[in-house]
């Protein structure tokens, strides 16, 4: 958003040459490029890292009883937490070994699942 600003500034201050004389000369080109990499920053890269920082806070979390859901789609209850493994129930008394960095979601130990059909 501030490089958006800057950028309109820039623009509203060009010298009466008009926008090309403006941004002929080699200084102003940098000007430009740098106004670019910041909204590129702001918009794109900032979110990101911070969905992966909370992302990461939320599995490394992760407690006996909750449910997860990996990135293959498979969902599990956990009941063995390790270093970098879970021991995950997939189905009852079958229970594997999972890697902690393939979990897209973790879910809370209390939330419901969604049903297959609806009830009236």
């Amino acid at each position: 958003m501030i490089a958006t600003h800057a950028l309109v500034l820039a623009v509203v201050a060009a010298p009466a040459g008009g926008l090309q004389g403006f941004l002929a000369g080699p200084g102003q080109q940098f000007v430009l490029l740098g106004a670019i990499a910041l909204m590129f920053y702001f918009m794109i890269l900032r979110p990101q890292q911070r969905r992966a920082r909370e992302h990461a806070a939320r599995v490394e979390s992760i407690k006996r009883g909750d449910t997860v859901v990996l990135s293959s789609g498979l969902i599990g209850k956990v009941v063995r937490v390790e270093d970098r493994e879970l021991g995950l129930e997939i189905a009852q008394n079958v229970s594997v070994k999972v890697v902690k960095g393939m979990i897209a979601e973790v879910r809370a130990r209390g939330e419901p699942a969604a049903a297959n059909d609806a009830k009236s």
